[in-house]
Order: structure tokens, then sequence, then C-alpha cells
């Protein structure tokens, strides 16, 4: 049976949000595969418990922004596949997609390589706290063992977003959620692993989930003819699917990096500041799901109905989105706000931790508002095929707002932890500012050109 969405005929709101609902729920699952690490090692680490939470804290974040790369440029898949969905023309997804994996095949093999030779150079620049450091290390080396099952679980969740199917990606995060927990529970809670046994929890999930979900797939019946003939590098499908994700990819690249240096700025304040912003850094994946689903879904909608050359539809979706997005966002921000303290507290247990996570959480707690403006303008503009103005806004908002005000918070006697994050809804607001004068300016270009067509004719 066919499971994708129609996503360029009858209603926008509804299938809008049931394809979401899935995105979301992976999202959550996603967030929870990493969080989780970090929970176990807090409440069952012991004496070493801050030394095993700030490991996982910089190490988890290292990995994320290894991950972020490989889903952005996974993203110029999922548009690539989703305008040739749109447009009717399944018969070319085969051969898209078997490019891309062949593309991502060989990414996978040469960034396992470099991930584990320089696991100690990043911890290093991550000015990782003394007592954290070797922990630290490891977690990035063994994690980076398993580059190539990351890369294999997001390209799966790419190709099915392309096609409007939602529900095998949510399969693959969830698969890998509960024996990422499980091995957890294990090796941290009853062989006492610590940090290393977190790693290799990690690892051992995301080959099963992609084993097992591969086992899955192969029994569902596709959209478009597929088989091992597709298996080769397409020159040209190539250089599309990297016109469109490595864009995305470099903004996501440098929008990490930013909260890396935030990081590092943090490591360098001591270790129950760096435990404190680890904690309030997931809490913060969390937080921010419901802008994140909202653009992963809108890239997948808007893909298709550029594809079928349905603009209208494509803009109403993203009012729909936001307006859906910001109504959560209000309530998730308040909750964070005031009470910061409760939500940190699920990942540690002890008040010097939590204490500075609340603090930091403040500043998120903006960040919830302006996210589901944000998030709906890059979702839409990725659907597009902007990916390069995608590209430009993050760089401004990431490297030339966040982390210069970050800094600057940092010198401020006393420092405090609300300032330094303030410096991303700081970004986020240019961002957004940039965001709307590009839409601006592409509806009123789109409008010239269809007066100066009538008046042609």
């Amino acid at each position: 049976m066919n499971k994708e969405q129609k996503f360029t005929e009858g209603k926008i709101f509804s299938p809008l949000i049931k394809f979401a609902l899935p995105v979301l729920l992976a999202l959550f699952l996603q967030a929870m595969y990493g969080a989780v690490d970090l929970l176990i090692v807090g409440q069952f680490g012991g004496d070493a418990a801050d030394v095993f939470v700030s490991a996982v804290s910089t190490g988890s974040q290292i990995m994320m922004t290894l991950t972020v790369v490989i889903t952005g440029l996974a993203m110029g898949l999922t548009v690539y596949v989703g305008e040739k969905i749109g447009a009717g023309r399944r018969e070319e997804a085969g051969e898209i997609i078997g490019s891309g994996i062949t593309l991502f095949g060989i990414i996978s093999l040469v960034l396992t390589v470099v991930m584990v030779l320089v696991s100690s150079s990043l911890t290093k620049i991550m000015h990782a706290p003394a007592e954290a450091f070797d922990n630290t290390v490891w977690y990035v080396a063994i994690c980076s063992a398993g580059t190539i099952f990351i890369v294999a679980y997001n390209l799966v969740g790419s190709i099915f977003r392309g096609i409007g199917d939602s529900k095998i990606p949510l399969l693959t995060v969830a698969i890998a959620c509960v024996l990422n927990i499980l091995g957890d529970l294990f090796l941290v809670a009853w062989l006492g692993l610590g940090s290393t046994g977190a790693a290799i929890a990690t690892v051992f999930a995301q080959a099963m989930s992609v084993v097992l979900s591969m086992l899955i797939i192969r029994k569902r019946k596709l959209p478009f003819e597929f088989s091992l003939k597709y298996l080769r590098p397409n020159a040209r499908r190539i250089k599309s699917i990297l016109r469109l994700g490595t864009p995305i990819a470099l903004q996501d690249l440098l929008v990490s990096i930013s909260f890396l240096v935030i990081l590092a700025i943090v490591n360098n304040l001591g270790l129950t500041e760096s435990a404190g912003v680890g904690v309030a850094e997931k809490v913060c994946a969390f937080i921010m799901l419901i802008p994140s689903a909202f653009m992963q879904a809108m890239s997948a909608f808007v893909a298709q109905n550029i594809g079928a050359s349905k603009h209208d539809r494509a803009r109403k979706a993203l009012w729909y989105g936001i307006a859906s997005s910001l109504a959560v966002g209000i309530v998730v921000g308040y909750f964070s706000f005031f009470h910061g303290d409760i939500l940190a507290g699920i990942f540690a247990k002890d008040v010097s931790i939590i204490a500075p996570a609340a603090e930091y959480l403040k500043a998120y707690a903006i960040d919830c508002i302006l996210t589901a403006f944000l998030f709906c303008f890059m979702g839409y503009f990725n659907g597009c095929g902007n990916t390069t103005f995608v590209m430009i806004q993050g760089i401004i908002g990431g490297i030339c707002v966040r982390l210069p005000v970050s800094w600057a918070m940092s010198k401020a006697v006393p420092v405090s932890l609300f300032r330094i994050g303030l410096a991303t809804p700081i970004s986020s607001t240019v961002q957004i500012l940039l965001c709307v004068g590009f839409f601006t300016a592409v509806q009123w270009i789109e409008r010239r050109n269809r007066i100066n067509k009538n008046q042609v004719s």
C-alpha cells in the first residue's frame, strides 16, 4: 500500500499537521535519544556525576554538529525528491535516491576516519574541563566510530520525508531511542561505565536501528521503481543534491559551531557551569521540537507544491505553520522562563547544576516565540529551493551576531549565564528580519513578472 502523503491537492492545514506530528514525535525521540545519555549518567554517575555530565554534554554537542551537517546535506535529497514527486515525475526518484545513497556512503566513510582521529583535538578546542577531558575524548571517539549509522538513519528519514511519508523516519528513531535507553541502563546504571558506557550504547543503538529499519522497509511498496541498478553515482543527480543540501549543511554547521563556541566560553567558567549549560542545552533540544518539526514538514510540503507550480498553496502552508508553532511556543516559553529549574531537575539532582541551567533557560524561553517564525520561514525557503539564502541568513545570525554578543556578555561582570544566553534570541530576531525582507522582495518580483507577462500578452 502506498503510504506517502499527497500535498498538492485538497486541504492544507490538516495534511500539514498530520505530516508534522510523526516528524515531531521522531524529533522528540531523537532528543530523548541524546538526552537519555545525560540523564542516566547524571542520575547514576555517583560521586563522578558532574564529570560524566560535563563529558557527555560537551561530547554530544560535538557529535550534534556532525549530525546537523549530515541532516543539512540530506535535506537536499528531501527537497529534490519532493520536487519530482510533486511534478509527477516519479520515475526519476529511484535514480536520485540511488545516487544519494552512493554519495552519503562515501561521506560516512570519510567522516568516520576523520572524526576518530581528531577526537582529542576537538576536545581541546572545546576547552573541556581538565577533570572531564579524558572522558570527553573517549565519548567523542566511540560515537564517531558509529558515524556510518548516523548517516544511514538520517538518510532514510530524508528519503521518506521527500515522498511524503513521515512514519518510517519515526520508526527508525523510535528503535534507536529504545535500544539506547536499554543500553544506557545496562552499561551505565548496572555496570557503572559512566560516559564511556553511554557512548557504547549510542553506537549499538544506531547500528541496530539501521539494520531493523532496513528489514521493515524491504516489505513496503515504494511509490516509484527502485532496484540495485540505481546504486551508482550519477554526476548530474549528485550535483543537484549538493546544490540544494550544501548551503543548508553549511548554515547548520556554522550555527552549531556558534553554539559550540558558546559552550567553550562557558567551559572556561568552571565544571559546574559547564555541566549546568550542558543540561540546559538538552532541555532546549525539547523546547525547540515544535518549530523544528514544522521546519522539516514545511520543507517537504512546500517542495511538492513548488514542483506542482502551486506557489499560493505553499505560501498558505507557511502561515498555517507559523500560527500553529507560535501557539505552542508561547506556552513552552512561559514554562521555560518561570519553571526552568523543574525542567533542569529532570536531568540532574545536584542543585549546583540545576541553578545555572535554569538561569540559562530564561534566555531560551524568549527564543521559543521567535523560532516559531524563523524555523517556518527556513523550512519554506528550503522547500522553494532558496537554500543559499537560508545559508546566508544563518551565517549572519550565527557568526556575525550570536558569537560577538555571547563573547561580549561573557566579559560583563558579574558573569551571567542569562545574558550569555541572550545571544540566541538576539540572533533569531536579526534572522527573522532578513527572512521577512527576502520573502517580501521575492513576492514583489513575482508580482512584477506577472504584470509584465499580462501586458505582453
